[in-house]
């Protein structure tokens, strides 16, 4: 293979481990961003309804306790099927390599002539891949799957469930530490401030305009919370 080959590979293969990164980042400023806008609408509903701080302590921890668990379980779930669904695509490519090599081989070696290499050059390539590790390197470019880095459901429920839970502290912490006068726009205000930060960390991440991103954030979230506090003052007053 030749040196510029070499380090085409070598390219990819740190394209794609910094495409994990991000996608990691991404879910846990999501899962953040989650947490923060489900705990916030619940624990300032509930002080629309009454100012007592054990009530609101134990919404918001219920709230917290319930959303990261269905994160975390969701995530599971998810990740889960896709690790099978991997799975399964390594089985048959190495059974297709053990019935039929040669097609494999050709299959590869098209495969990196849809790339750009030249007739010549992919056919080289290829079977010096294929002497190499032949089922890594149709996992890797054929299916797009590192087999060294499946899906890990476990990896993945954990992260969710923690970065849901830190999300989730800010609006909890924020409700019930302050003096009653003053908890709902110190929560208020700070759930804006941290949902601000989170769209600005999900525009960057994805390459989209920060200005658009922070204003849907903190808008949503400001429209959450709108509507709890409306439904809890409604509800509190009707005596319920």
């Amino acid at each position: 293979m030749t040196e510029a080959e070499t380090a085409q590979g070598h390219d990819e293969a740190h394209q794609g481990a910094l495409g994990t990164r991000l996608n990691w980042l991404r879910a846990a400023v999501l899962g953040a961003n989650d947490g923060i806008v489900s705990t916030a609408g619940l624990v300032v509903g509930v002080a629309g309804a009454t100012d007592d701080r054990s009530a609101l302590l134990t919404a918001g921890l219920a709230g917290l306790l319930a959303g990261s668990m269905s994160m975390a379980a969701g995530e599971y779930v998810s990740v889960s099927t896709q690790r099978d669904s991997e799975k399964a695509a390594l089985a048959q490519e190495r059974r297709e390599l053990r019935e039929e090599p040669e097609a494999e081989l050709e299959e590869l070696s098209g495969l990196l002539e849809d790339r750009g290499l030249s007739a010549e050059v992919a056919r080289e390539a290829a079977q010096q891949l294929t002497d190499r590790d032949a089922l890594r390197a149709h996992a890797r470019v054929e299916l797009g799957i590192d087999p060294d880095e499946l899906a890990n459901p476990w990896h993945a429920a954990g992260a969710s469930f923690l970065a849901f839970t830190a999300g989730a502290l800010l609006p909890l912490l924020a409700i019930v530490l302050p003096p009653a006068s003053v908890r709902l726009y110190v929560t208020v205000g700070s759930v804006l401030a941290a949902l601000a930060l989170t769209g600005w960390g999900s525009a960057r991440l994805g390459s989209a305009p920060v200005g658009a991103a922070v204003l849907r954030n903190m808008a949503g979230g400001a429209v959450a919370m709108g509507v709890t506090y409306l439904a809890g003052s409604l509800l509190g007053a009707a005596g319920v």
